[in-house]
């Protein structure tokens, strides 16, 4: 027998209202864990762009505007004059209207380290590396007459675009530059460790050794040169009362400074391979951690058709999600034992972005800012996260034998592939480090969508691009990632704020990481380069 009518109706809306009641509690939630200071002018994000922008401004002033003043820059930076050449180069960078011309340390934090060197030692431990088993090291040969770069491996036979790229950025320089060798890793992962004085000790300055470091935890290999004083630890602790927010991007890649690294990132837990190189060895590599020492040159990833930015793919912000967004794999590390893989860096942030750590472990928190009615500024933890605002997933599991592949597909909700134009339908879109450099990055900034960037790794463009003024960063740790997300996201202010660092990281862009100004880079490299290998140049430094 049906209800009466009434009673029919009165089910009816009590059923409504229980389906309702978890949207209800939800919002609830979402407000709850929304930061007291949305609608204030005081955000911690607020002041670190504001001193961030007066960096950049400093920055484009004091280039040297004529050859002289650029050489004068050249010596009071790195105390020594200037290689062969540097006249020519200066006039092709400014005939190139590149914004930098005096800010390359990055550059000369690998190449310095040669000048002990005399030019037939560095010859010499170029081509004992090259020859060594296992080296795993291009030999490249750059022709000076017919600007023409051709690579050579012990046995493979793609070089993964390395010819492509110096071909492509130094193919109209005929007769300026003269025959250059150079070494160039074949690995996703750094390679060089550096004496930290060779000369200094009983070590001969062109002795090296190779070690196979593959699948195993490698913390101790690169924080070698780093004091045997612990460092104060300034992880997120409890009770915490500042949002931990990167404010300068050098300390905190700095794994002197942050041992607690070891345990948070597959690289220095598991990486698929490492093959450490310890001494004076001059390698082109894509990226470094903060205490190695490779030459850091632009990957050939950036100018591969995968990694392109293409316009007509994009979207205008206004028509762009509420959401910071991102795909990919299990890249970044090896897993060898179940303890592992929920501490690599991937899958912590895939984990806190669909809110598994809470999932299992009820008890684990998310911090929000929050202003007491004192005034006072502290972090509020919650239980609750705004998922939301999270478009993230894995689509492959790589890297992993079959039982931790098991765990984690049992773990993680994977999706299916997307096309890599998926990420722009985002307003946030976010990066991180896989078994080394993400080649997606270029294309982020190209992009209309604001970058988020978490890595460890050091590249060729960190002395042009400025935090909060061209990107977001991220630290390992994450612990700001939920206040961040939900301030860029949720008000107004915030959303302004994530449209400024998309289209200044997109204006920017176009002026300092263009395919011209990247040959700008690679022709000074190239010099210096020149001038190194010089059999007839001694040591420059003692």
């Amino acid at each position: 027998m049906l209800p009466s009518p009434p009673r029919l109706k009165l089910a009816l809306w009590s059923f409504s209202l229980v389906s309702l009641v978890p949207f209800l509690d939800n919002m609830l939630h979402i407000r709850a864990a929304q930061s007291s200071l949305i609608h204030s002018h005081d955000h911690p994000i607020e002041a670190l762009i504001h001193e961030s922008r007066l960096k950049f401004e400093g920055l484009i002033k004091s280039q040297s505007a004529n050859y002289s003043a650029a050489c004068d820059e050249y010596v009071r930076r790195y105390g020594v004059p200037p290689p062969p050449g540097f006249e020519a180069w200066f006039e092709y960078a400014k005939r190139h209207h590149s914004p930098i011309i005096d800010d390359f340390d990055t550059l000369y934090s690998g190449i310095s380290p040669f000048w002990r060197q005399t030019g037939e030692e560095f010859l010499q431990v170029m081509s004992r590396a090259y020859h060594a088993p296992n080296s795993e090291l291009w030999l490249c040969e750059f022709s000076g007459s017919l600007a023409h770069t051709s690579c050579r491996h012990p046995y493979r036979a793609r070089d993964r675009s390395i010819q492509f790229l110096f071909n492509t950025a130094l193919g109209d320089l005929r007769g300026a530059l003269p025959d250059i060798k150079f070494l160039v890793n074949h690995l996703d992962e750094p390679r060089v460790m550096i004496p930290p004085d060779p000369r200094g000790s009983s070590v001969d300055i062109g002795q090296f050794n190779i070690t196979d470091f593959s699948r195993q935890s490698v913390m101790n290999m690169p924080t070698k040169p780093c004091s045997s004083q612990v460092p104060e630890n300034r992880h997120l602790g409890q009770q915490p009362s500042a949002l931990p927010l990167v404010a300068d991007r050098p300390p905190a890649l700095d794994l002197c400074r942050h041992p607690e690294y070891g345990a948070m990132h597959g690289l220095l837990m598991s990486p698929t391979t490492f093959r450490l190189i310890e001494g004076l060895v001059p390698v082109l590599s894509t990226g470094a951690l903060s205490t190695m020492g490779d030459i850091l040159y632009p990957s050939p990833a950036y100018i591969e058709p995968e990694f392109q930015y293409t316009e007509a793919h994009d979207v205008e912000w206004a028509h762009k999600r509420n959401t910071i967004s991102w795909a990919g794999s299990t890249t970044g590390g090896f897993v060898t034992n179940d303890d592992q893989w929920p501490h690599f860096h991937r899958q912590r942030f895939v984990a806190l972005a669909q809110n598994l750590h809470h999932r299992h472990h009820p008890q684990y928190p998310y911090y929000y800012l929050h202003k007491t009615p004192t005034g006072a500024v502290h972090l509020h933890p919650s239980s609750f996260l705004n998922t939301r605002l999270f478009d993230v997933a894995f689509t492959t599991l790589l890297q992993c034998t079959r039982p931790y592949c098991a765990q984690q597909r049992s773990f993680f909700r994977l999706k299916p592939r997307t096309d890599k134009h998926h990420a722009l339908r985002a307003r946030l879109v976010f990066d991180t480090d896989g078994n080394g450099i993400s080649g997606r990055f270029h294309r982020l900034l190209a992009s209309k969508s604001a970058p988020l960037k978490q890595t460890l790794l050091r590249e060729w463009h960190d002395d042009r691009l400025v935090p909060w003024v061209h990107f977001i960063p991220v630290s390992q740790a994450m612990h700001e990632l939920p206040e961040m997300v939900s301030y860029l996201m949720l008000t107004g202010k915030g959303r302004g704020i994530a449209k400024d660092i998309a289209d200044q990281g997109r204006v920017w862009f176009g002026k300092a990481l263009r395919d011209v100004v990247r040959a700008v880079y690679l022709y000074r490299l190239m010099l210096e380069m020149a001038r190194l290998q010089d059999p007839e140049r001694g040591a420059l430094v003692e």
